[in-house]
């Protein structure tokens, strides 16, 4: 007798969940993840290049494939970022990762920690450009120069701000 309402119980259940009327706490939390991937890529598609008068999307420096997000714990969330500068001797690859630290650092409105690296393959000098956009110090010392700080502000201000 166990036995069979065990199978009725999980055959109850799938079937539920099939129609939608039940929704799989798996992929509930899948869908939160993908919201909020798509939230953090709508803050930094509209980073505009350092040299091109286009937006990171526009160039497919960003993508919204290039974003993944983990939760660590209630309402705090590790956000990865992998892109892709245009070309494999960018020498503003470093610059863009500021922008999108910068930018996602302003905009977020929920607790995070945040990883950005260049995507394998993508940049001739990747491993050491991914250290220094991950390294706080560094971070906050190249935005105490005014110079890189002004160039930085007019590639994270909004084009209506």
């Amino acid at each position: 007798m166990e036995i069979v309402s065990s199978v009725v119980t999980f055959t109850v259940t799938k079937v539920l969940q099939f129609s939608g009327l039940v929704v799989n706490k798996n992929a509930q939390g899948t869908n939160k993840m993908e919201e909020k991937a798509l939230e953090v890529y709508d803050v930094i598609r509209t980073i505009r290049d350092p040299e091109k008068p286009n937006t990171l999307e526009e160039l497919d420096v960003v993508s919204e494939k290039c974003v993944e997000v983990q939760e660590l714990g209630d309402e705090e969330y590790l956000i990865i970022i992998k892109f892709s500068p245009t070309v494999p001797h960018c020498s503003l690859a470093t610059l863009i990762g500021l922008c999108l630290q910068v930018k996602l650092q302003r905009c977020l409105p929920f607790k995070h920690k945040l990883e950005i690296y260049i995507s394998e393959g993508t940049h001739s000098t990747e491993e050491d450009i991914n250290k220094q956009i991950n390294d706080k110090e560094r971070v906050a010392a190249a935005m105490e120069n005014p110079n890189l700080r002004e160039i930085v502000e007019q590639c994270v201000t909004e084009p209506d701000d």
